[in-house]
């Protein structure tokens, strides 16, 4: 059990937190969520005391093991991956380290004999004889491969080294488990294999993603984050959202009947005050008047962008067709004779495990890349729009956001091309700013207001929530449920190809594919049953 009592942090004489106690219990999952700032991953920083309270205290239940997911993949570089994942355990890592170096003495004496027989008492007391067995099946698990388990951490790939801290983390089921963004950079099956260990999990874990997929599956509470307050409510983040747009439903209908009982009162008290025949109605009313008050509605600080992805045009029958393609990134992912044909009504997911591939495959068909073999061929209705996971090369960065959409816009005109811009959430002076001084998640919404502005037929869409905001990724993923026509995209968000594909195509390390016709859950289903 973890709790805040009074926690205040204060930046640049505001706070983040104010007065916030909150007690984290045993056996649950807590979901942190909050815009953009609110201060998530700060909040699981107090918690693990790396940052100290303006005012207030983290008090730790006596004699829990707290563990947190370590962001800096290179800090254990000198390490073996073993011992990188062991020291997620402190204190089994002390006594393993200082056991060795009391027997490799090459003068051992009485007193080391009783000492390194205190700690083989303490080490056997905490299981370090199954450590590295544990080990070994927690990098499994996460899709480590073998030969990567013995070596140094500066010697394995970095996407593996985001695994190995994962390990880390979890290693010896902690009593409080702390986990920031943990699913950044994992394949599908390691995201699978952390959900069931969490689920699992005994202890209290208190994590923070933008993987509502995740966070579904995985909690049992949200911890909401708003108005330097933070608020528990039971359920999963789908059983919050919902919750909380209902809410506001309730809340509005509420104000709006009470808004139109006013402008009833006083337009009787307007038209008979004057009337001495009417004057004690109008008194009367005046009085029920007084008494009627309109709840402030404070809004949150999240804002959700609008994203409506609407064709120009018409997409006929024939859409894509591929015709023996050739292609490749290197000499391990090479791809021969691939042939394809996409159908109008047909939303398809493309995955691989290395992500390059489809990047690749995506730039082909979009005819941005030229090196290949074989046909592609698209219909002669088709229009389409394609967001490129290295966009930011097609931005032009010295110009202002509404000049370079400009460009893009049927309409030429600044206050249209503005008032679309405050839909997307840059508001006033925001649409005036230059490209260059975008935050990551600004410049996504640009090039999603890009493909707005073209209106395609047909979407390509590379990593496109890479960046983006809960409230944005939602935004989007409703926007794609909405769009009437074809679609082809690959994400990490599992929920936003879950909710909107009809069919999977996965390029294989072998140089195979395979085309799934369905949905991504009942593809997923079929997958983990082979």
């Amino acid at each position: 059990m973890i709790r805040t009592q009074n926690l205040t942090l204060m930046f640049d004489g505001k706070a983040l937190f104010e007065d916030v106690s909150i007690t984290f219990s045993e056996g649950n999952c807590y979901g942190v969520i909050g815009a953009n700032g609110a201060g998530k991953s700060t909040f699981l920083k107090l918690l693990s005391q790396e940052l100290e309270p303006t005012s207030g205290s983290i008090v730790v239940e006596k004699n829990k093991r707290l563990s947190f997911l370590k962001q800096d993949h290179f800090a254990y570089d000198e390490y073996s991956v073993m011992n990188t994942v062991i020291m997620g355990n402190s204190k089994l890592y002390d006594i393993m380290i200082e056991k060795d170096a009391i027997y490799q003495k090459e003068d051992f004496s009485d007193a080391d004999g009783i000492r390194a027989g205190e700690l083989e008492e303490q080490f056997a007391d905490m299981d370090g004889w199954n450590a590295e067995t544990e080990v070994a099946m927690l990098l499994n698990g996460l899709g480590v491969d073998k030969m990567y388990h013995d070596m140094m951490m500066s010697d394995i790939p970095t996407g593996d080294k985001v695994k190995v801290l994962l390990a880390q983390a979890v290693f010896g089921e902690p009593d409080i488990l702390l986990l920031d963004e943990p699913t950044n950079h994992l394949d599908l099956e390691a995201i699978q294999w952390l959900e069931e260990f969490i689920i699992n999990l005994d202890s209290t874990v208190i994590l923070v993603s933008h993987d509502r997929h995740f966070l579904n599956k995985t909690c049992t509470q949200v911890a909401d984050i708003d108005y330097g307050k933070i608020q528990l409510f039971a359920g999963n983040y789908d059983f919050w959202y919902e919750s909380s747009q209902l809410l506001i439903r309730q809340m509005k209908d509420a104000n709006k009947k009470k808004e139109e009982k006013i402008k009833e009162l006083q337009a009787f008290i307007d038209r008979f005050s004057a009337n001495a025949s009417k004057s004690k109605q109008a008194t009367s009313r005046k009085q029920a008047l007084a008494k009627i008050n309109i709840e402030e509605m404070v809004p949150s600080k999240r804002r959700y962008p609008f994203i409506e992805f609407k064709p120009k045009r018409s997409l006929g029958q024939s859409v894509l067709t591929i015709s023996d393609l050739s292609f490749g990134i290197d000499e391990e992912y090479t791809y021969n004779g691939i042939n394809l044909t996409i159908a109008n009504d047909e939303k398809v997911a493309f995955m691989c495990e290395n992500e390059l591939v489809v990047s690749t495959f995506f730039d082909i068909v979009a005819e941005k890349n030229n090196d290949y073999e074989g046909d592609v061929h698209w219909g002669s209705s088709v229009e389409h729009g394609v967001f490129s996971s290295n966009f930011a090369d097609e931005l032009d960065l010295k110009t202002s956001i509404t000049d370079w959409l400009m460009e893009f816009s049927d309409e030429k005109d600044v206050t249209y091309v503005r008032s679309f811009l405050g839909r997307m959430l840059f508001a006033g002076d925001d649409a005036l700013k230059n490209l260059n001084v975008l935050s990551g998640g600004e410049k996504v919404r640009v090039m999603l207001s890009k493909l707005m502005l073209e209106g395609p037929n047909v979407l390509i869409l590379d990593e496109p929530t890479n960046h983006l905001d809960m409230e944005s990724i939602t935004a989007l993923n409703n926007a794609l449920i909405r769009f009437p026509s074809t679609l082809l995209i690959t994400s990490h968000d599992y929920q936003i190809v879950a909710s909107t594909v009809n069919r999977v195509i996965v390029f294989n390390n072998d140089g195979t594919i395979t085309d799934y016709l369905g949905t991504m859950d009942e593809f997923m289903e079929t997958r983990n049953k082979g």
